[in-house]
């Protein structure tokens, strides 16, 4: 469990990502490349990223630099998601180059301390050495998140959106009480679910905090493991997920009201969907993954955002009381909570 203690002036400051963190989205879909959960969920990500690495060249730099410092474990050095990043991709490798050496062989150490680190690592504090690992992450960026960047910054935009409603309604409090259930505000304390072997507190000694939607983290929030840097938080797009990897899914219950297409349409939109992603998730062309996504919104199940070229369809709280009733028959619940 991990404790962020809050002051009035920490409230004051707290804020939530202007835009997709770059820095983050790297090492984070690193973690996604290294399991299979949630593999249904990037299926898509999963296969063409892992095709584009293979046309470049970077399936090997990837397994052998990237990987290695990015393990999906206990820790990762700090130093490579920099809190410049929120700037864009190049202000963020910008500070990965200017850190100090001193403190990337601290991290280095750590990181071999806690997981191992590659022998190489160790001359991360020279910077010619850390000129080649910015020009890796440049190229891996290029590779699995370049290609993603619309998608990833609407369904960013859309969260911001969420959490925008809940600081009209109840001030800075109400955007942290909304967080989702991996985060429970009891003022003046956020108590993040973070690592079944962790159990820590966070001051922010009025330095606020920054809080970072990130569209790869599946399992719970992440933060830095330094705690004299800014405090930030990074937590997942979706907190609830029916019809995911693990059973309960909602689809037979709603095939009989719906027909079988549009209950893979709201299944798919309970995490955010593009009309593309509907088509897939049903099956269907696109052009019928549209006339599905009006007659549910024409129904008051979902509603759709436009940004720039792209739409988000999202669960309304009628779509979400529907799926989570669909989802509880499927599992057997008697649907009261």
């Amino acid at each position: 469990m991990l404790r962020v203690h809050f002051s009035e002036t920490d409230l004051a400051r707290t804020r939530l990502c202007p835009a997709p963190d770059p820095l983050w989205d790297i090492v984070v879909s690193l973690h996604r490349l290294q399991t299979r959960q949630g593999r249904r969920r990037y299926a898509e990500w999963h296969r063409t990223t892992r095709e584009r690495l293979r046309q470049k060249g970077l399936e090997r730099v990837v397994r052998s630099v990237l990987l290695p410092l990015c393990p999906r474990a206990a820790y990762f050095p700090d130093f490579l998601t920099p809190a410049r990043s929120d700037g864009g991709l190049e202000a963020g490798l910008d500070a990965v180059l200017a850190t100090e050496p001193h403190r990337v062989r601290a991290e280095v150490a750590t990181l071999d301390r806690v997981v191992g680190a590659p022998r190489w690592a160790s001359r991360l504090a020279e910077l010619p050495v850390r000129r080649e690992l910015v020009r890796v992450l440049r190229a891996y960026h290029e590779a699995a998140i370049a290609p993603y960047e619309e998608l990833i910054h609407t369904r960013v935009e859309a969260e911001r959106a969420a959490r925008c409603r809940g600081l009209m309604d109840g001030g800075v409090e109400g955007m942290l009480a909304g967080l989702g259930p991996s985060m429970r505000w009891q003022r003046p304390v956020l108590h993040v679910d973070y690592h079944p072997a962790v159990d820590r507190d966070l001051r922010l000694d009025g330095r606020g905090l920054l809080l970072v939607p990130s569209y790869f983290l599946l399992e719970r929030p992440i933060t830095l493991a330094d705690p004299t840097l800014p405090p930030v938080l990074v937590y997942p797009l979706v907190h609830e997920q029916p019809g995911a990897d693990e059973g309960g899914s909602p689809i037979a219950p709603l095939t009989a009201l719906l027909g079988r297409a549009r209950a893979a349409a709201l299944c798919a939109v309970a995490v955010g969907a593009t009309t593309g992603e509907i088509a897939r998730a049903a099956g269907v062309t696109a052009s019928s993954a549209s006339r599905h996504a009006t007659a549910l919104r024409d129904a008051g199940l979902l509603t759709t955002q436009r940004h720039g070229p792209a739409v988000l369809h999202t669960l309304t709280p009628a779509g979400a009381s529907l799926l989570r009733a669909a989802a509880e028959r499927s599992s057997g619940g008697d649907g009261r909570g």
